[in-house]
């Protein structure tokens, strides 16, 4: 399996799906516990919801591998994205709800986080830095959506229920303010409830490569899980309120591609 899955176009936006992979290699897969090989915590059907990418001029990454092999929206040294609140790891140990994922002494030492960030973790942010370089190369300016999705419920991180969609911009500093004035004037006239930087500011991609005045724009996108799933429990696709969230995501990337930094 290809570590990454890259789709060129011809437009200054890049789409990144950081945790929608569900790839583990046996090695690892055997050192999981039955809660580590649930990889309850992926970013569910994300892709799906922006499949109407296809019929428009975007470039997409897409991380093939589960984020419990590692992380690659975290910090490469495992540097806090929230000092003092509670964070998973750079190659979590622990899901979401505290559940061990992997067997008794199976974690991985440093050595192996080492050789994660290697095969894995180095693959993905030198394919994303690359088509970035090429974007900004083309159109003089980059343009980064990074597309997640979590649990409504997650007490570990956060308190009652999560906002239904959560703008990250790094407290304002990965994108330039009048493009996100934009998309928080298309997220207002939604229907769905909204914040923007508010417990999700954006993780390391948005804040490793958000630089406006380098001419990179970069925005997170967190769902509610509670938007699209039947149930988040088992996961189930609920294609009437996918397809209406999916026309609410296509205005947003729309208002992304029209977007120029010289008016």
């Amino acid at each position: 399996m290809d570590v990454v899955t890259l789709r060129e176009a011809s437009s200054p936006l890049l789409v990144s799906f950081p945790h929608s992979g569900t790839g583990i290699p046996t090695a690892i897969a055997q050192q999981f516990t039955t809660a580590g090989r649930s990889l309850v915590d992926t970013d569910w059907h994300v892709p799906k919801l922006y499949d109407f990418l296809e019929e428009l001029p975007v470039s997409t990454i897409t991380a093939n591998y589960s984020r419990y092999v590692i992380d690659v929206n975290r910090s490469p040294q495992g540097a806090a994205l929230y000092p003092g609140q509670n964070e998973t790891e750079l190659c979590p140990t622990s899901t979401f709800a505290k559940q061990p994922i992997y067997l008794l002494d199976k974690a991985p030492d440093t050595a192996e986080i080492a050789r994660r960030k290697e095969c894995y973790w180095q693959v993905y942010h030198d394919a994303l830095a690359e088509q970035l370089a090429r974007i900004k190369k083309t159109y003089g300016y980059a343009l980064l959506w990074d597309a997640h999705s979590i649990a409504a419920e997650v007490p570990r991180f956060f308190e009652g229920v999560l906002p239904d969609l959560n703008l990250g911009s790094a407290g304002g500093q990965s994108c330039d303010l009048r493009l996100t004035a934009d998309l928080l004037a298309e997220m207002d006239s939604s229907g769905y409830s909204a914040i923007h930087n508010g417990r999700f500011k954006g993780g390391y991609i948005t804040r490793q490569y958000g630089s406006p005045n380098s001419g990179v724009h970069a925005i997170q996108m967190e769902i509610s899980q509670n938007t699209y799933l039947l149930r988040s429990s088992d996961y189930e696709y609920d294609s009437i309120r996918a397809d209406k969230l999916s026309q609410f995501l296509k205005k947003m990337i729309l208002v992304m591609l029209d977007y120029s930094p010289n008016h």
